[in-house]
């Protein structure tokens, strides 16, 4: 396995990386390495600051680097939620492409796997924020509704009812992630509860 990252790092002072004619040599001698070798090789690039264009014109540098590979993944963070990362499959020449994955980077927990994601790679770059964000809104927002007025509620029910609205378990799971500091859960036997947290109220000034 071959890794360079960036790309440009190793292309030379003398390739201008936006030239076509300059860019394919080396992918040529790439090629050459990896068939003689039998190794695979991964480039790793950086998009450029083209906000709103479309994913295939988005990648520093010629096209002739997205032509070249015969699978493009692409990173990003969705807007709406910011601790999210979703993996898109762009570009796939010798098998159909892979769904989205989305991972999670939070502060206090690292890294997870998210699963599935519903969002394409030009929704993705222009920070649209695809469907799974309006599901996770639409989960938070039946939570609130389930929960008001100091009810609480098994978690497999939460999950029931989302289910009859058409949010998925993983989706409800996202939710009450977003909500942790509102939403509070205690267990009750074998079985888990969830409620809306009481507001304390503001120390007095001293």
């Amino acid at each position: 396995l071959i890794i360079l990252d960036p790309i440009q790092a190793y292309m030379g002072e003398k390739t201008d990386m936006n030239r076509a004619n300059e860019v394919r040599p080396m992918f040529r001698r790439l090629a050459d390495v990896a068939e003689r070798t039998g190794c695979a090789v991964i480039l790793i690039g950086h998009l450029n600051k083209a906000a709103g264009g479309q994913s295939a014109y988005r990648g520093l540098g010629s096209i002739d680097f997205r032509a070249a590979a015969r699978s493009v993944l692409l990173i990003g963070r969705v807007k709406r939620e910011p601790n999210v990362r979703v993996i898109v499959h762009d570009k796939s020449s010798l098998a159909p492409e892979g769904k989205p994955v989305a991972f999670c980077l939070d502060p206090e927990t690292g890294f997870s796997w998210i699963g599935e994601y519903d969002i394409t790679a030009d929704e993705l770059l222009s920070g649209a924020g695809g469907n799974t964000a309006t599901k996770t809104e639409q989960a938070e927002r039946l939570i609130l509704d389930l929960l008001a007025d100091g009810k609480e509620l098994a978690s497999e029910d939460i999950v029931k009812a989302a289910a009859e609205a058409g949010i998925s378990e993983r989706t409800v799971q996202n939710a009450k992630r977003n909500m942790g500091g509102i939403l509070g859960a205690r267990r009750v036997g074998g079985q888990w509860y969830n409620f809306i947290k009481k507001k304390q109220p503001p120390e007095p000034a001293i």
